[in-house]
């Protein structure tokens, strides 16, 4: 498997190459340079499968050329009922006749974020111990990101975590759970500004190139390709788990802000899996939805990023969304490169309006947008339904789903997160607090170790330098 740059000005490179990094040297992002494709009788073979053995028969033909036994021993090490709560590892609930949830949601920091982070975590580790490497991984989250990624990385050898976050615009579990780890390795820096802010500070340090191999800096935001490449696989779990027949029409609905977790669903169907439509859910931030609705993309200013509810999808600037742009484009680089480099930096904006692959979009994928009154009624109203309940971005896909339900076409919904991480909201929307695991029961009262930091970059490199010895 060779991996090419959506902006076309990087040389074609190997998964061993890209694993530990971020952005293509062109200020791209990794792709493969064709999709693997999975037939339907190994697909029906697969729905027999445990979900190690199934990523396996996902992923390998991405890792190549590591060996078939190294990935099947490290994807049996990750995925494990201590893990993840049982062998399942995923779980599905129906809500109803028509909707159900694809639960990935059961991992130590209790986000979908763990699903690909736990495995990356053994990845990296195995990757840097072969060459007696170091690495600092460098990354920004707006809630569930950071915590998934320190809790996979603490401890490990070799390895450093700078997590920025936007300083007062987490909920309270989500701050507590990253800010109260206390491990030599991981370094919480709260920025005083939104989360689009600290994703461009991450984005402006990658592009340093001379900075970037100096201090040896790798990304674990799903810019990272093999961050994407393990959600592949729980859409496979999903689809082969909840169909008899392969073949079977299903739409999956996910709630979206960076748009990394949707493209792994749009990377999955491109491998043959047959999902019909994707429907993609955001809050009050609709920048997504609005280019669906009308194919212009304008990202928004920081002051404009509404601080919600749901405060894991406040993103005005969807880093993946250039891979799926670049696909509809028929990959065609340097247009790609054009809208990205050039038409967004001097108009702000661009514009596909009536472009045959503006159409191709709107052909598998339609979208639709989210506000705190819709989502508390919808807590509200699956927990009187059914008895589940839901966390607020998991509440704008169901919210969303519904407007997108077709006849005799199932929805699964993608339950991003447990309703624990977002007391306040759920509270509000049924009169109760949602139930803790007996680890995070005292999360809030422990000592938080975290930097707060102007949104400034060459104080971030000045930090990042001071705390990663001599290089």
């Amino acid at each position: 498997m060779r991996y090419l740059s959506t902006r076309g000005r990087s040389p074609q490179a190997g998964f061993a190459d890209i694993l530990l990094e971020g952005l293509a040297p062109d200020g791209g992002l990794y792709l493969p340079a064709a999709y693997p494709s999975l037939e339907p009788a190994q697909l029906r073979r697969m729905q027999s499968m445990s979900y190690a053995d199934l990523a396996f028969e996902v992923l390998q033909p991405f890792v190549e050329p590591m060996p078939a036994d190294v990935l099947r021993s490290l994807l049996r090490a990750t995925y494990t009922a201590q893990a993840f709560g049982s062998d399942d590892i995923i779980r599905l609930q129906r809500l109803d006749d028509r909707i159900t949830l694809l639960g990935v949601s059961q991992g130590p920091t209790l986000a979908f974020k763990d699903m690909a982070m736990q495995l990356l975590g053994r990845l990296f580790e195995h990757a840097l111990a072969a060459d007696g490497a170091e690495l600092n991984i460098l990354g920004a989250t707006s809630g569930d990101t950071g915590s998934a990624a320190e809790y996979a990385m603490r401890g490990r050898r070799g390895i450093r975590v700078f997590m920025l976050s936007p300083f007062g615009r987490m909920s309270p579990f989500q701050t507590a759970q990253m800010y109260s780890l206390d491990e030599p390795n991981i370094h919480n820096i709260a920025v005083q500004d939104v989360f689009d802010t600290c994703q461009d500070m991450v984005k402006a340090v990658s592009a340093d190139l001379e900075f970037k191999r100096r201090w040896k800096i790798g990304t674990i935001n799903s810019i990272n390709w093999a961050r994407v490449a393990a959600q592949v696989v729980y859409y496979f779990a999903g689809y082969l788990r909840s169909v008899r027949d392969i073949g079977q029409p299903l739409d999956v609905a996910v709630p979206s802000g960076n748009f990394g977790n949707i493209l792994a669903a749009h990377v999955a169907r491109s491998m043959g899996l047959p999902l019909r439509r994707l429907v993609l859910a955001t809050n009050e931030n609709d920048v997504l939805d609005e280019f669906l609705r009308t194919g212009v993309y304008r990202p928004r200013a920081a002051e404009q990023t509404h601080h919600t509810s749901s405060p894991s999808m406040d993103i005005s600037k969807a880093s993946n969304f250039e891979r799926y742009v670049f696909d509809m484009l028929g990959r065609d680089a340097s247009r790609t490169r054009a809208l990205f480099e050039q038409e967004l930096s001097q108009r702000g904006f661009f514009d596909l309006s009536g472009d045959p692959g503006f159409e191709r979009m709107r052909e598998g994928m339609v979208s639709g947008s989210s506000d705190h009154a819709t989502r508390v009624q919808t807590i509200r109203q699956v927990w009187e339904a059914s008895g589940v309940i839901i966390d607020p971005h998991t509440a704008d896909g169901v919210a969303v789903a519904r407007r997108k339900l077709e006849p005799g076409v199932p929805m699964l919904v993608v339950e991003t997160a447990l309703p624990a991480k977002f007391e306040a909201t759920i509270r509000e929307a049924i009169g109760r607090d949602p139930e803790r695991p007996q680890s995070a029961r005292d999360l809030e009262t422990r000592a938080q170790h975290f930097v707060v930091m102007q949104p400034d970059v060459q104080a971030l490199k000045t930090y990042i330098a001071e705390h990663c010895g001599s290089a």
